[in-house]
């Protein structure tokens, strides 16, 4: 990463980055899953000026597409963790790797014999996978098209991008820690919101999913800012040349970032992008 953000377009119209990558949600999203004029513009600026701009995001493509669709996006978008490689113009899944049931399994039975019995929640593989909710686990967001389940096998049926975990007593970054010291060498585990522990292919993550994306529109690290909110987005921060930490993130991503901006609901995307590229200013 940088060590400071380049300051607008440099001599000959240079661009100050050729890709702009966003996580969605605390970050490009206001907390009612709009993004405001300004940032919509400063977005439209640094794509006019011919940055490309990436959505990277946790969500999986059935639970990111309405978003998507609302905001009028037809570029690449990362999803599920880096899982998926979906092209929302085309309304094309690109690539998609899936979690390994029986390892999952596993890790779960691991998980469950350090900290005792976890809720589950698990996201079907596929343009239309549905997210299977089982007793007890819960998600606030009714965008999400969902499936209860009672009988833990139909958890298991078909091709699955993630696991979700919840405990009873444990908060979000202890439990994040317990997974991970039970099955980190199983699956990967990350953190990407309130209640959102997740279990994911091992080695995969935003930066892997973004690095292909990237290749696929002849561009590197180098030219990459990523802006982000939680610490599903380390990865992402520690791949692309500078890493911008909205005020509202979680003190871990903090910690990495090259720079803290304002926060989701006060334009902080806005605020960086007005600076590198001018335009979006005016």
């Amino acid at each position: 990463m940088s060590d400071g953000a380049r300051n607008g377009a440099g001599e000959g119209g240079e661009l100050p980055y050729r890709l702009v990558a966003t996580d969605l949600d605390g970050t490009l999203l206001r907390p009612d899953h709009t993004v405001s004029a300004r940032t919509r513009e400063a977005v439209a600026a640094a794509t006019a000026a011919g940055a490309a701009h990436i959505v990277v995001t946790g969500r999986t493509v059935p639970v990111a597409r309405h978003i998507l669709e609302d905001l009028g996006y037809q570029g690449l978008a990362v999803c599920s963790q880096g899982a998926q490689l979906y092209h929302a113009g085309e309304h094309r899944l690109l690539t998609s790797v899936t979690l390994d049931r029986r390892v999952a399994q596993l890790a779960l039975e691991k998980i469950e014999a350090e900290i005792g019995p976890l809720r589950l929640a698990a996201a079907r593989d596929g343009l239309d996978g549905e997210v299977l909710f089982g007793e007890g686990y819960r998600m606030d967001d009714e965008g999400i098209p969902r499936v209860s389940f009672a009988d833990p096998e139909e958890m298991w049926s078909q091709p699955l991008s993630k696991l979700y975990i919840q405990h009873a007593e444990l908060g979000d970054d202890a439990l994040a820690d317990a997974a991970r010291t039970a099955a980190g060498g199983l699956v990967g585990v990350t953190m990407a919101g309130t209640g959102l522990v997740e279990l994911l292919p091992l080695g995969l993550t935003k930066a892997t999913g973004l690095s292909m994306a990237a290749r696929r529109l002849g561009m590197t690290a180098d030219d990459a800012i990523a802006f982000g909110d939680m610490p599903n987005d380390i990865p992402m921060f520690g791949w692309a040349k500078h890493g911008v930490a909205m005020a509202n993130a979680h003190p871990d991503l903090k910690a990495v970032a090259d720079e803290i901006t304002a926060s989701n609901t006060e334009d902080g995307i806005a605020v960086v992008l007005e600076r590198l590229f001018p335009a979006a200013g005016r």
